[in-house]
Order: C-alpha cells, then structure tokens, then sequence
C-alpha cells in the first residue's frame, strides 16, 4: 500500500508537508486527547473507566480526571457541602458516584448538574440533617439512593420530586418521626420505587389510613424492622397480612418487630410483634385489614364478583394463572363453568355459588421466567335472600307507622283550618230568618228560685236578647236598631239596673252577648 502526499495550494505557491510540519501536528493532536481524556491523578487509583480517591483528604473532585469515567469514589474525605462548584467539569458517562463517610451536612440545588446521567449515588454515613426540596431533580434516570445512617430528622415532601426513575431509597439509620407516606401518594410520588428500607428510625406508628393506598408491588419492598412502635392491634394485622404474604421485609426480620407496652407513664415493656395472640386482638381487626388490602373478599350469591391479582410481577409480559379451592386450574381464555379470567390477572366469578367460597391463589410469572409470585385470596360467598323476609317485615312495619303519624298530621291540619261544610250553614241562617220575622228580641223571663245564700240571690235577674235588624240603616255607626215596643222594655231594665247597683251594670248593651240584670 503506498501513501502519497498531495501538495497544497497556497496564495504564494504551494507548500509542501515537512517534519516541522508534522511533529506540530502530532503535538497539537497529543494536547487535545489529553484535554478530553485526562490524566490519573497521584491521588487517585485509575482502572479504565473507574477511578478511585478514597481516603486522600480531599474536598472536592479533582479536575484532570478522565471525563468519560463511569464510575468514581471518593469515599472517606472530608467533602463537607455540595453546591454547584464541587465537581469543576462535567461527567456526562458518569453513572455511578460514591461519597459516603465524609462530612457532607448540607444539599444545594445544582450540585449535580454536571453529572446527569447518574443511576446511582451513595451518599450514605454522612451528617446530612434535612433534605431540602428538589435538591436531586438533576438526576432524570437516577435508580438507587443511599441516605442511611445520616442525622436526618426531616424530609421535604418535594425532597425526591423528579426522580421518576428511582427504584430504591435507602433512609435506614436516620431521626425521622414519620413515615414517609408523600413518596407513594400525592404530587411528588414515586411511581418506581420497589424498594424502600427505613428500618432504625423513630418511627412510632404507621398510618394505617393511607398505608392501604400503595400497590402491592411497593408495598412488599417496605422495610420498617427497628422502629420503636407502640403496641397496636392494627399494626400488628398489617404485619401479619405481610408475614403471611410471604414479604421478604417481614420474614427475614421477623425477630426485629418489636413494640413497646406501657404498663403507666414511666414503665414500659417490649414485645414481640409477630407472636401467637399478640395483646389478644381479635380475628375482626385482623380481617378488616385484609379486606382493606383486598385479600379478602364478600360475594353475594348470584351477584358478579371480579377479583383481581395484586402481583409486584404485574406487567405487559407476565402470564396470569388461577387456581381455585378445589385445585382447578383457570387460565385466561378458558371458561370453566361461570368463571372467567381476563389477561390481566383478573379473575371473574360472574354467579357466585356457596361452593364456590374458599382460598384462590393467583400465580403470576414472566415470560422470561426470571421472577414469578403467589397471592393468595380468600372468598366468602354469603345469601342475603334468606333474610329479605324479614327485611320485608321491618320494613313494612315501618311505613305502616309512617303513613299513620302522616294521616293523623293531616287530620289535625284540616280540622284546624278547614271551614266547615257550606250546606248546614245556610240551614243555619234559613232558620235564623224565619225567627226574626216572628220576633225581635226574646222575652224576658225570671231566673229560677233559689234558697241558697245571700251570695246567690242575683239569681232573680233578667236576661234579654237583642238580635239586631237584617237591613240596618246606614249611618247607625254599628248600633242596634229597636223597635219602639222593645226600646220602652230596654230603658226600663237599664234604670233598674243602676239603682241595684254598679257592679251588675252590663258592659255593652248593644251586643251578641246575653244581657243580665237584677229584678
């Protein structure tokens, strides 16, 4: 093979390639590689891509490394704070970073700028007290965290926020007082995260309440073995629903459960959690917490049940399988009597039979083969129709005393309010008229004899009724009009009314009502 220079043409004439030349060249191409490759530092141990500086006193990154390194360690330093200047260029192969055991105590947004594409960051065994809000959001494919053994007391709801790709965060060996419930419900929530270990905290309580919210493919990955936990019923139903899951978190930790029992204010016990008859709690709290993780399951008899497969194995390439009491295989695309199962890991009982009650396991396994799960569900199959007559009684008795109390209501408004019939009043007034063509007034008549006391002797008096004229005269100012015979009778009865005395004396002559005088 023969190699041939051309000659180079130039303003002057042309040029022709010398040693000077090249050697310029040669050194020109050696500066540059060494700009982007880099050198080993004396402080540094360096293997092709990964580069070690533990243990040398630094404080920050050494700028002449190897910029296209995939991982670094600067274990046992004394790093003290992260701000945007502490690693001077940018790493952008860097995919693993290791700074535990130095004296880092504070976050600052931008610290990991320059490193975008790690997965991995161990930060673990520090003096980090808090983490402020979105301090790693830099970090867009970030998969594992490692916080344990910190001082950390609080975290930042938004503290993880755009870390959507974190898979496993590791708090163990902190302060923290609460379960860190913001990283699986709410804005900021990690939908990745699979793994999640703040076991030897100080972490009193669980929130039950909310716990019931995460899938179960985050909740088998919680560890929380450790915790000073008060002695509690429902907690102990959540760890026996896991411990009976078969939760790794549980069962390799079986022994670190432990809750304290106060006996009074200043003496207290520890206890086993996961022990035969813990504080006695009933078979009641327990279920109930099954039935709120969806483990088991009420069916009516005859109403479509639909159960499904809660499986941390739960994806596009995960083949489902059933298996039922009676050891019946049920897989998807096979109708075996009226049940049905979908791809998904559904399962479908469209009537529920009595015998169809019992313990249902859902197998679930990719189709590379690599992991596979069990998930047992338990069934109660129940006939609310052998009570409806009884319902039926209750509830007619019901209505019936309803209806009552409503009749008796509107009875008592109508008897208040409604006027009474038309008819009998104009029988009324036919024979109001008929005795006031006859006669004016009545006629006065003595009170019956009495022999009794003194007090009694007013019984002599005499009573008249004046009824006044069906056509009065206009401009008689509501008066009575008499006639004459009946206006000598009145005068007379009045005159002797005032000589007997004042206290007799009738309030109104001219009125409906009966008029008494003394004889």
């Amino acid at each position: 093979m023969s190699f041939r220079l051309h000659t180079l043409p130039t303003l002057n004439g042309v040029l022709r390639p010398g040693c000077r030349e090249l050697l310029c060249l040669l050194v020109i191409t050696v500066t540059v590689s060494q700009g982007v490759s880099g050198v080993c530092p004396t402080a540094c141990i360096c293997a092709t891509d990964i580069v070690s500086c533990t243990n040398k006193n630094l404080s920050k990154v050494p700028g002449n490394l190897f910029r296209l390194i995939k991982r670094l360690d600067l274990s046992y330093n004394r790093i003290g704070l992260l701000d945007s200047e502490w690693i001077p260029v940018s790493f952008v192969k860097l995919n693993t970073l290791i700074i535990r055991h130095n004296d880092i105590t504070s976050i600052s947004s931008g610290s990991f700028s320059t490193t975008p594409n790690l997965k991995c960051l161990d930060l673990s065994s520090n003096k980090l007290k808090t983490v402020k809000n979105a301090v790693f959001q830099e970090l867009k494919v970030l998969e594992v965290l490692l916080l344990y053994n910190n001082h950390i007391s609080y975290l930042d709801p938004s503290a993880f926020g755009g870390l959507s790709q974190l898979q496993k965060l590791y708090l163990s060996g902190n302060f923290l007082t609460q379960f860190p419930m913001d990283l699986y419900v709410g804005r900021f929530k990690l939908p990745e995260l699979m793994f999640l270990d703040v076991s030897y905290n100080r972490i009193p309580s669980i929130p039950m309440h909310h716990i019931n919210l995460v899938p179960g493919k985050q909740l088998r990955g919680i560890y929380l073995h450790g915790n000073p936990f008060v002695c509690d019923c429902s907690l102990y139903s959540l760890l026996i629903f896991w411990y009976r899951r078969h939760f790794s978190s549980v069962m390799d930790f079986k022994n670190d459960y432990t809750c304290r029992l106060w006996s009074d204010s200043r003496h207290s016990h520890q206890l086993l959690l996961l022990q035969e008859n813990f504080m006695n709690c009933s078979d009641s709290v327990i279920n109930s917490s099954f039935r709120a993780f969806g483990f088991i399951h009420e069916a009516q008899v005859g109403e479509r049940l639909i159960v499904n497969c809660d499986s941390k194995t739960g994806n596009g390439n995960t083949d489902f399988v059933w298996v039922g009491p009676d050891n019946r295989l049920l897989e998807p695309d096979k109708e075996m009597e009226n049940f049905h199962v979908f791809y998904n890991g559904s399962l479908v009982i469209e009537s529920p039979r009595f015998e169809d009650a019992g313990v249902y396991s859902c197998i679930a396994m990719n189709r590379q083969r690599l992991l596979n799960e069990t998930v047992d569900v338990t069934i109660h199959v129940s006939n609310f129709t052998a009570n409806r007559p009884h319902a039926h009684e209750a509830f007619n008795t019901a209505f019936t005393t309803l209806a009552a109390c409503v009749a008796s209501i509107v009875l008592v408004l109508l008897y208040l309010y409604l006027t009474p019939c038309p008819c009998k009043c104009k029988a009324k007034r036919r024979k109001n008229t008929l005795n006031q063509s006859n006669a004016h007034s009545s006629i006065l008549s003595p009170g019956p004899a009495s022999d009794a006391s003194t007090d009694e002797r007013k019984a002599g008096k005499r009573v008249v009724f004046l009824e006044p004229m069906k056509d009065t005269a206009a401009g008689q100012n509501g008066k009575v009009r008499l006639l004459p015979s009946e206006t000598v009778i009145a005068e007379g009865i009045l005159k002797s009314t005032r000589v007997k005395s004042d206290s007799d004396s009738v309030n109104s002559v001219f009125s409906d009502t009966p008029f008494v005088a003394s004889t």
